[in-house]
């Protein structure tokens, strides 16, 4: 392995260190790919049940009338994620158009839209309307935002949350990832918890999960445990490495008539929307997410363990458990930030010869640094580290379609940093 890894620029010192980590986390891989063939049994049963056969690759075009493909494909969705309806379109362009349309489509003028887990990702600002005055946002429609921050320790605060919900809040949106914030994903059994002790108080209310990043990280969902929508990308998680576009809302019939109305046009819904000639991606995509998933996942609790045995900051840490796909590490510094991201940018298949640099990023509050080098633009299931160029100057690793790349990616973000002097080994 030296010598492949010499011929790929990981210095011998590099190697070593990343291979005295490894020996400690054998068990935690085993865990890992134990989960990874629990959910691999799901897409399959849920597969079989829906009847999925070669016919459902055939695309179709114009109206989409009578796609069967693509209405199987939505069935299958539905039925592994133990949801009454799913919509799974290529027309979803990214996780915030998805969130977009979840929101839009069941909140009213008037209704109040609540997060118990603090400030939102930076694209949803604007499309509620709390970072300028976004047209078309929520708040632009007549909608209420309130939030409440979590506790210090990245807890809900439950005795806040009690007091600020009211007749007026329709419904709650919970973001299960970290998003741009040092702060620990929620557990599916955290958003259960919340999302009964929400229910107790008001249940009629929406509870919304933005899922992205957590999809077959555990052997439940969020729609296991109450949630009335899930809500994700196609080229994070389910997607599996394949899906060249499109996004996901899973849930209760009568929220997910009202998003289909909302992508389409009322009286529309679902009839409509050509699925071109991708079904056969977004169908293989799925069935090998678990195992994609879990590749990233090794990668992620590799670099957890890498940068902290390093004395970095690392959330999660190298010992706890995963519940998305993001590694945190906090670098102190944008000249640590860009080093990493150029050890990443260089261990690509795709534009490894390119350097990442901070830019402006639409949707974003600050320059941002983005490093991927996929075969589907901006997709997080493959090898990538970006993050804002902001105290505390943190940088969020994900992906990996297998778990050999996410290594070497690992091992050249270590190599670039260990080149200009910001670590020692």
């Amino acid at each position: 392995m030296e010598q492949i890894y010499g011929a790929l620029g990981i210095s011998p010192e590099v190697e070593k260190f990343g291979e005295e980590i490894l020996k400690g986390l054998r068990e935690r891989f085993s865990e890992i790919d134990a989960v990874a063939e629990y959910n691999q049994g799901k897409v399959i049963g849920a597969m079989q049940k829906e009847r999925v056969n070669a016919d459902c690759f055939a695309g179709s075009t114009g109206y989409g009338y009578n796609d069967m493909g693509r209405d199987t494909l939505e069935s299958v969705y539905a039925s592994c994620f133990h949801t009454e309806a799913a919509l799974v379109r290529p027309q979803i362009t990214c996780g915030t158009h998805a969130l977009t349309i979840a929101l839009s489509a069941n909140l009213l003028p008037g209704d109040e839209l609540y997060s118990p887990a603090g400030k939102p990702y930076d694209t949803l600002e604007k499309v509620i309307g709390i970072r300028d005055a976004a047209p078309c946002s929520l708040t632009e429609y007549g909608v209420i935002y309130k939030q409440t921050d979590l506790l210090p320790d990245g807890t809900f605060d439950y005795a806040a949350i009690e007091k600020e919900i009211n007749e007026k809040t329709k419904l709650v949106t919970i973001q299960r990832s970290k998003g741009y914030q040092m702060r620990p994903t929620f557990s599916v059994a955290q958003i259960g918890e919340l999302i009964r002790f929400v229910k107790t108080i008001k249940p009629d209310v929406i509870c919304m999960v933005d899922n992205c990043y957590g999809e077959f990280v555990e052997t439940i969902e969020p729609s296991d445990v109450g949630a009335d929508m899930i809500v994700g990308s196609l080229i994070k998680n389910p997607g599996g490495g394949l899906a060249p576009i499109g996004g996901y809302i899973c849930g209760k019939q009568e929220y997910i008539d009202r998003c289909a109305y909302r992508l389409s046009a009322p009286g529309l819904g679902q009839e409509v929307g050509a699925s071109l000639d991708l079904m056969r991606g977004l169908y293989q995509g799925f069935f090998l997410a678990p195992s994609v998933v879990s590749g990233a996942l090794k990668g992620a609790v590799f670099a957890a363990n890498i940068y902290e045995k390093l004395g970095f900051r690392v959330i999660p840490n190298g010992a706890e458990p995963r519940h998305d796909i993001i590694q945190a590490v906090e670098l102190g510094s944008a000249a640590a930030m860009e080093a990493f991201c150029r050890g990443i940018q260089a261990a690509a298949p795709v534009d490894s010869y390119v350097t990442p640099v901070p830019y402006a990023m639409p949707g974003y509050s600050c320059d941002v640094i983005m490093a991927a080098g996929a075969f589907i633009q901006g997709s997080s299931i493959e090898l990538s580290a970006d993050g804002p160029i902001r105290e505390p100057y943190a940088v969020y690793f994900q992906g990996g379609l297998t778990w050999y790349h996410a290594k070497f990616g690992i091992l050249m973000s270590l190599q670039k940093l260990y080149e200009a002097g910001l670590v020692k080994l």
